[in-house]
């Protein structure tokens, strides 16, 4: 009678059959890639993925477009190059929230990454063209706290969810974004009026979804603690 047959010692449990002939596991199982050890949940794709890449080129990009808007913001040159950068790396912003849901490659490192880019680029914006006395400071010192006191709360709520982007927050991105391009091109006349219109409704569109991610981020706290309770 044959005995029965007993597996290696180093055969780990549940591997996965190899490939006849070859004694390798597939291919698809050895190139599965590791999940990401800093998402929550895990995810299964990498830490570095296109997303995230995205976003570390927007941080990087900050770099030359606060050279060009400190160093050079009186030239119209410097200053149109200034907007190219900042456009480029608006569309990035746009970018890689796209793909990180589309693709499913939401990490911990970009929820927390992504906005600490976006609060870089707009607040080295505002403060610079404050500094240049194009902006007045009462206004970048109003959008600034509004910014940092939501990244704040991203941070506060972070392990209970992910409060997503309302209506008015991305309007408020969008009017935000117009406004700061409208003051880094050398425009005048007309335009230059209306810059001033598009940043104000800017900064009302800061205040309110402000408030509104506050009474959100408590709600989403005190939800969970209940629950937990």
């Amino acid at each position: 009678m044959n005995s029965p047959q007993v597996p290696a010692p180093d055969d780990p449990p549940n591997a996965a059959p190899a490939v006849p002939g070859t004694g390798k596991p597939p291919i698809r199982t050895r190139l599965a890639p590791k999940p990401d050890p800093v998402a929550d949940p895990p995810s299964g794709s990498r830490l570095w993925n296109v997303p995230n890449a995205l976003t570390m080129m927007r941080l990087v990009l900050v770099i030359p477009f606060g050279i060009l808007l400190f160093g050079y913001g009186t030239s119209p040159g410097a200053r149109a190059a200034a907007a190219v950068i900042f456009v480029i790396a608006s569309l990035t912003d746009y970018a890689d929230g796209a793909l990180a849901r589309k693709q499913g490659l939401v990490t911990t490192f970009g929820k927390i990454a992504d906005p600490l880019a976006d609060k870089a680029l707009t607040g080295v914006a505002l403060i610079g063209l404050s500094y240049l006395n194009e902006l007045p400071w009462w206004v970048t010192i109003v959008i600034l706290v509004r910014e940092i006191g939501v990244t704040l709360l991203r941070f506060w709520v972070i392990r209970h969810g992910v409060i997503a982007a309302s209506r008015g927050g991305k309007a408020k991105t969008a009017a935000e974004i117009l406004a700061i391009l409208l003051y880094l091109l050398p425009l005048t006349g007309a335009l230059a009026t209306a810059r001033a219109w598009v940043m104000g409704l800017a900064l009302v569109l800061a205040v309110v979804t402000g408030i509104d991610y506050l009474i959100r981020a408590l709600k989403l706290r005190n939800s969970k603690g209940k629950a937990a309770a």
